[in-house]
């Protein structure tokens, strides 16, 4: 089964995977973006933005993590449990400029027709959103703001509805700012359900 945990920066997505790692010690933990040697790569290519990248460049090398991922990861373990900060779901709510037809396109072809089978939507509003990020030393995305991720938000929610039309995919959407220990369960029995 490959569960993914999406939603913006701040609303928890480490803090429940960590949780579930006692829980799942067989399983495969990974992320996305840099979940392989290229991926951290580019991650800090793209993160640290020493280029200036046009959006389709930026959405190509993205697919391009996306699918030496599937390659390293995904496929070789794919009868096993994986658990994913991230996946093609957030690439395609982060390349907002292009048709949602297209990203799904792209990413079916990046990830062979390996799509997540779980998702674990976590929701903030703006006040938990402004907190959280107070909180932390932010990159380049971070600094875009409030609004930028209420947008990416939204987007995310569009992208989920659209791949319930093209895939069977299962998704928990949760607010992020219930008690962690309570997400955490209603994630587990979300998990094994």
């Amino acid at each position: 089964m490959y569960v993914v945990f999406e939603g913006i920066d701040g609303v928890g997505k480490s803090t429940q995977i960590e949780l579930l790692r006692p829980i799942y010690p067989d399983a495969i933990f990974t992320l996305e973006p840099g979940g392989t040697a290229l991926g951290r790569h580019l991650r800090e290519l793209l993160l640290d933005k020493p280029y200036a990248l046009d959006k389709r460049t930026e959405f190509f090398l993205f697919l391009s993590d996306r699918a030496r991922h599937y390659e390293e990861v995904l496929r070789p373990n794919q009868n096993r449990r994986i658990i994913s900060d991230r996946s093609c779901i957030s690439g395609m709510a982060y390349a907002k400029e292009f048709e949602l037809e297209t990203l799904f396109f792209f990413n079916q072809f990046a990830l062979d027709g390996f799509f997540p089978q779980k998702v674990v939507f976590l929701k903030a509003d703006a006040a938990l959103i402004q907190t959280r990020l107070h909180h932390k030393r932010l990159d380049s995305i971070e600094r875009l703001g409030v609004e930028h991720f209420l947008a990416v938000q939204d987007k995310l929610e569009k992208v989920l509805n659209f791949l319930k039309k093209q895939i069977f995919i299962k998704i928990l959407s949760l607010d992020a700012g219930e008690d962690r220990d309570l997400l955490s369960k209603k994630i587990k029995d979300f998990i094994d359900d």
